[in-house]
């Protein structure tokens, strides 16, 4: 085998391998020779686009809107927690990077909703704001998480302290409750996913959901209309 073969299959090139797809089989066979690299390509390349199917079918729960976005978020690549020393620096220097894409994004699609940042120098604790806007009125809310020691394998609870008590979906403490499809996703994008891919994947489908329930129930009030009802 050549040293161009011998590169291609030691970067995890498929051999013998079968995987099925819509109801088709394709086999993988071994390379033996220079000859066989272009069928072998193409094959690779099939596998790419077959794993990316199945991710786009793993976001089934998610509006349209939420899972273009996701699919622009840069993905993160080091795998690391808080007690890993200089990987976690790295890891962090990441995470701002898909925060910055992500927030400009909204930007740019005149759908800003949110500002976070590191709330101590470890990057362990986040503070912030969040706000959704609802009957042309911004409902504003203090949004703050911990990354927990098995991050990135676990994601982070996202809390909304103000609004603990006021909906069943929220444990307590403010934090909020995600879909059942959100960790099974993490869990296959570890660790690809983070502190970005948290909040568009729950925390901004959550307030879309919640807000108008509990502002019409009267469970929230917007700060004029407090600040009125103060007056008199």
């Amino acid at each position: 085998m050549s040293l161009f073969l011998e590169s291609i299959v030691s970067r995890g090139f498929p051999c013998n391998l079968k995987h099925r797809y819509a109801q088709h089989t394709f086999t993988f066979i071994t390379i033996s020779s220079e000859q066989e690299v272009e069928s072998g390509l193409c094959r690779f390349r099939a596998r790419v686009w077959r794993e990316s199917e199945r991710r786009r079918e793993r976001m089934e729960g998610w509006d349209p809107n939420t899972k273009s976005t996701l699919t622009q978020i840069p993905l993160l690549t080091t795998k690391a927690g808080p007690r890993d020393g200089a990987a976690w620096t790295q890891r962090l220097k990441e995470e701002y990077k898909a925060l910055i894409a992500y927030t400009g994004m909204n930007k740019s699609n005149d759908n800003d909703w949110f500002r976070i940042s590191a709330a101590n120098p470890e990057g362990t604790r986040w503070t912030g704001k969040c706000w959704y806007v609802y009957n042309l009125l911004k409902y504003e809310f203090d949004l703050q998480f911990d990354i927990p020691v098995t991050y990135p394998a676990t994601a982070p609870e996202l809390e909304l302290p103000e609004l603990d008590g006021k909906t069943h979906k929220m444990y307590r403490g403010g934090k909020i409750c995600l879909t059942v499809h959100f960790k099974p996703l993490w869990a296959k994008n570890c660790p690809r996913f983070g502190i970005a891919h948290a909040l568009c994947l729950g925390l901004a489908p959550w307030l879309a959901a919640e807000v108008p329930i509990l502002v019409d129930s009267g469970m929230i009030k917007h700060k004029d209309d407090v600040a009125t009802s103060s007056d008199s």
